[in-house]
């Protein structure tokens, strides 16, 4: 199945453009807190369909020099939010700060 001239144009306008989303809140449980699984928002972005096309993309994190790369695995609800997975663990004062997409 091919997919439609429509669906192509828009994964290439969200590929043209450099995100950049904010961090949430970390993916909790009811009795867990996942210290490398974030939920991320990019603006723009309100709808699960549009948000799928983001899955696999690599976020990265600033942090001086350097930055904490992760990789966006999975939609988080119907509103455009996307749930992250960081190599190694962000810290707590990264919640609302800015992450932008990488690759």
């Amino acid at each position: 199945m091919k997919p439609s001239k429509k669906s192509l144009k828009r994964s290439k306008e969200i590929e043209r453009k450099t995100l950049q989303g904010i961090i949430v809140n970390h993916r909790t449980g009811p009795r867990t807190q996942r210290s490398k699984e974030y939920i991320l928002r990019f603006p723009n972005i309100e709808t699960s369909g549009k948000a799928a096309q983001l899955i696999g993309r690599k976020v990265g994190w600033p942090t001086g020099k350097r930055k904490i790369r992760g990789k966006i695995t999975a939609l988080h609800g119907n509103r455009g939010l996307v749930r992250a997975r960081f190599r190694k663990g962000v810290p707590g004062q990264a919640l609302g700060t800015p992450v932008e997409v990488v690759g």
